[in-house]
């Protein structure tokens, strides 16, 4: 099976790499395809005809994209739009990798939202991801998009923060009025191998991690798995402004995938696996 990958060098993309390194990959970063260039991206898509397109390129920087809206929206919406209309002319399968930052956020966090309920992204992070929603499902008709959120994995991330300040110091304070899932790179790689493999109906699904907590919550399970003292104080989202509005729920409901038999591993088994290979 041949498997064009964008954003070969991220997170997400090492990971997706590893779990299908036995097909045969296209591996491409913006040196090799920028796609931002619809020609571009015609011609390479129609000169190397792949069977599945992944996009792990993407704008993730969600404060700075409050001052770089055009640069945001050229690689968030314009980049998916451009690969759904090259998947479309090529008759291959395009899967995209959107966000729970399509939602509000502001839910009550005794619901977990659902695939279709109303879209309101309230920053400009989370109104380009659902742009490129928009613009894949009106020019391709074979494509998988799967929501994520809380991703972390091999390069810098939450959890290789939180080891690192923990051990330099004798106190945190982390915001413990967001709600969500944190989701381990290699079990969201896993997710779209298996839906490749059981060629799950085309669509959207959400794809985090099973359970859901807050980051105060996940920083002590961080601490209390790598045995780190130190002592980690509750705070709000108040008292740690930043340019771009948080999730106040990101929490994620996967009960359609699952329905296709999808395995979904928990948060805390996750962190138990990113742990043992962190501090080998």
């Amino acid at each position: 099976m041949k498997i064009l990958i964008t954003g070969a060098n991220g997170m997400l993309a090492k990971a997706v790499r590893n779990e299908l390194k036995e097909e045969e990959l296209i591996l491409t970063d913006v040196a090799e395809l920028d796609i931002t260039n619809l020609e571009a991206v015609k011609k390479f898509v129609k000169e190397n005809n792949p069977e599945y397109i992944i996009n792990c390129a993407a704008y993730t920087a969600v404060d700075k994209a409050e001052e770089q809206e055009e640069l945001a929206r050229k690689i968030n919406a314009e980049g998916p739009k451009n690969l759904a209309i090259a998947a479309n002319e090529a008759d291959c399968t395009l899967i995209h990798i959107s966000t729970d930052y399509v939602f509000g956020g502001d839910k009550d966090v005794k619901e977990a939202y659902t695939e279709e309920e109303e879209k309101n992204p309230v920053t400009v992070y989370g109104i380009t991801k659902l742009e490129a929603e928009r613009n894949i499902a009106d020019a391709c008709f074979k494509y998988y998009i799967f929501r994520t959120a809380w991703l972390y994995g091999d390069g810098n991330n939450f959890v290789r923060t939180m080891l690192k300040l923990g051990q330099e110091k004798e106190e945190l304070n982390v915001v413990a009025d967001q709600h969500g899932s944190p989701t381990y790179a290699v079990d969201l790689a896993s997710i779209i191998h298996q839906a490749i493999e059981k060629r799950i109906p085309y669509g959207v699904y959400h794809t985090t991690n099973q359970g859901y907590t807050t980051w105060y919550d996940f920083t002590k399970l961080i601490f209390e798995k790598a045995n780190i003292n130190c002592k980690v104080n509750p705070v709000t989202t108040e008292e740690f402004p930043r340019p771009a509005k948080r999730p106040y729920n990101s929490q994620l409901s996967k009960e359609k995938i699952l329905k296709e038999g999808v395995h979904i591993p928990s948060y805390e088994d996750a962190l138990d696996r990113y742990l043992k290979l962190e501090l080998k």
